[in-house]
């Protein structure tokens, strides 16, 4: 079965963007040392979901160029019309519904991308199977979290975890 993963990075605090949706921090980050891992990832995937803002941020701001999942079949989740593109489904449903039936498909992994109301949808239906999360030696003080509050925990087990350019990425498994 396909696996459900969380890759995605945050800042010493837990934000995964400033209050306004801007991700410009991360561009902050130094890299000194080879690291294939995104690439490995990314091979390991072919499918990504996201929220309409997620998309619109990838779009317009930071891949002007080209769609950087154009390979990969993307699901948005949205209400709002979009214009077209080969692979992009834009979908009003239920993401749990969506999940659980591209779960149940052949394929590769499931990349959620983000941002935070599908993470914190997935989550709370304890739908997401492995959590990568990378950890950016920032605190920005304020932003957009990368969890919400919640009823009931979610337990975890760290798989592995390494650091490099001084980031930390842990690999968390569901319980």
């Amino acid at each position: 079965m396909r696996k459900v993963i969380l890759y995605i990075a945050t800042s010493v605090d837990g934000y995964i963007a400033k209050e306004d949706g801007s991700i410009s921090w991360l561009e902050d980050v130094e890299m000194t040392e080879a690291d294939t891992s995104y690439e490995q990832f990314y091979d390991s995937v072919d499918t990504v979901i996201m929220g309409r803002t997620t998309y619109d941020q990838i779009t317009t701001e930071l891949s002007l160029d080209m769609y950087p999942y154009e390979d990969a079949t993307s699901y948005i989740m949205t209400s709002r019309e979009a214009d077209k593109r080969e692979n992009c489904h834009f979908v009003a449903g239920s993401i749990i519904e969506l999940v659980k039936k591209l779960k149940a498909e052949a394929g590769s992994n499931i990349w959620i991308i983000g941002g935070n109301g599908v993470i914190q949808a997935l989550v709370e239906a304890n739908l997401i199977d492995e959590y990568q999360i990378t950890l950016i030696p920032i605190i920005l003080g304020k932003g957009i979290p990368l969890f919400n509050e919640m009823e009931e925990p979610v337990k975890l087990k760290a798989s592995s975890s390494n650091c490099k350019n001084g980031m930390i990425t842990t690999i968390y498994k569901r319980q």
